[in-house]
Order: C-alpha cells, then structure tokens, then sequence
C-alpha cells in the first residue's frame, strides 16, 4: 500500500458475520486511530449469534453493530475495501484500494456449529493481525 489507511469498509454479502468479525477484531487492535467500517451488499437482518459467540470467547464484541447497507458514501470515505468471501463485491472506485479474503469453508470439510465458527474466527483473526501491522 502507499499510503496508511485510516478508514478500512468491511464487506461481505449478508455482513451478519465475517465482515462484522473482521471490523470487531480490528476494532479491538487498532483502536482510534483507525475508522473500522462493516457492510454488506446484500445485508440479512441479524448478526449471526455463533460470529457473535466465538469472537466473545476471545473477549472481543461486536457492540451494537448490526448488517447495514454498503453505500456509495463509505466507499467514497474508504482508504481500503476488504471484502470477505466470494460473493460479495466492491464497486472498483478511483483512489480505493481493494483487498479479497477468501476463507476455506470448514463445511465443505464436514466441520459445523462453533467449531467451524472458531475456525472462520481465527483464519480472520490472524488477516486482521496482519493487516494491523501494515498499518
């Protein structure tokens, strides 16, 4: 990246939970010097209570965040876009950097209920550290 971003959108399609995650997680690092964002492209009407669950195990929370729409107003305000996940998608946009994370499915390997949250919590918690320290 060239410059440090200040304001980091995260997207996914339903943001009911790994945008959410990925905004509380880096919420939890960052601090006030970074404006953390969550949105969807498609947003559902409730967080998802197992992202919820597992993110407090490790003592972080979502606080009253809840889905919302992606509008052209936080793209605009954006330093970088992170969408989350292979359905969603940000509208390219001059001087906006984007970033995909792509999660493996742990379903997709017979792994359900918190388990598979566990595993989608810290595949995203160990991108946000990452993304922490280029910060």
């Amino acid at each position: 990246m060239t410059a440090t971003p200040t304001n980091i959108v995260f997207v996914c399609q339903k943001n009911g939970g790994k945008s959410q995650m990925a905004a509380a997680l880096l919420r939890s690092v960052a601090g006030p010097e970074v404006h953390v964002t969550s949105a969807g492209t498609k947003p559902g009407t409730a967080l998802n209570q197992q992202s919820v669950d597992s993110l407090a195990e490790i003592g972080v929370s979502v606080g009253d965040e809840y889905p919302k729409q992606l509008t052209p107003e936080m793209i605009d305000a954006a330093d970088l876009i992170v969408v989350l996940g292979a359905e969603a998608r940000a509208p390219e946009t001059a001087g906006v950097e984007v970033e995909t994370w792509i999660t493996g499915e742990p379903s997709d390997r017979g792994i359900e209920g918190m388990e598979r949250m566990r595993l989608v919590r810290d595949d995203i918690r160990a991108r946000v550290e990452a993304l922490h320290r280029r910060l």
